[in-house]
């Protein structure tokens, strides 16, 4: 059977990780979450004090981007974690302080360019999903199956809301849902690769959808797009 790259965009926090590393588990791909690229040049930008408020120290950041390796493990249990510099930083860069400045720190250009480059790598000879906002638009455009994700602000913010509580955080409800409007409006206004849904990407709108339900239409749209090739 054909090997294909699928691409799955959407905004934030809206189940696009959790289907993807379903349907790469099921059909023996690599899941790759290019979300978590971004958070760890965030987490590497906040520990290096390249952010301080609303203000990004670009020309260091940019500087020391050639220093910044980003990889992925899995643990015993088979569940993939994100390495920066040899270290597990699942955990940090799942929280609120990583999340509040990952998205102006994804739309500066050169870190967009490094992350797109080292992307297209780990993409190349199929096999491969890959979530995020722009790769079937930037990343990957040729991709043989493209899905656009969403959902209702509220509905994302509870997803969040939970996830981090199951985690051991401590959130505040209203402050997630605030983080999930800012990010939208950041991601899709920003000048470089914008998140939008490209021309050819099926849009698939999980509001009230259940986890299994979701990961049966993936499936389905995989098959078409596997039988179609």
């Amino acid at each position: 059977m054909k090997k294909i790259i699928i691409a799955i965009d959407g905004h934030s926090s809206c189940g696009k990780s959790t289907m993807a590393k379903s349907l790469a588990s099921k059909i023996g791909y690599t899941y790759i979450d290019t979300g978590a690229m971004y958070r760890a040049v965030t987490l590497y930008a906040l520990r290096r004090g390249f952010i301080q408020g609303d203000s990004i120290d670009e020309e260091s950041l940019r500087q020391e981007m050639p220093q910044i390796r980003i990889s992925f493990g899995k643990d015993v249990d088979g569940v993939q974690y994100t390495i920066l510099n040899g270290e597990n930083v699942e955990s940090e860069i799942r929280g609120m302080e990583v999340s509040s400045k990952v998205s102006p720190i994804s739309a500066i250009g050169f870190v967009r360019e490094a992350m797109t480059a080292e992307q297209k790598l780990m993409g190349n000879g199929g096999a491969v999903i890959m979530d995020g906002r722009d790769i079937g638009t930037t990343v990957f455009p040729d991709a043989a199956l493209k899905i656009f994700v969403t959902a209702s602000d509220e509905v994302r913010a509870h997803r969040r809301y939970d996830e981090m509580v199951q985690k051991g955080q401590n959130p505040v409800y209203e402050d997630v849902l605030k983080n999930v409007r800012e990010r939208d409006y950041i991601d899709s206004h920003r000048e470089v690769s914008p998140l939008r849904k490209a021309d050819d990407a099926i849009i698939l709108d999980n509001s009230y959808m259940t986890i299994p339900e979701q990961d049966e239409w993936l499936m389905n749209q995989y098959i078409k797009a596997v039988s179609e090739k």
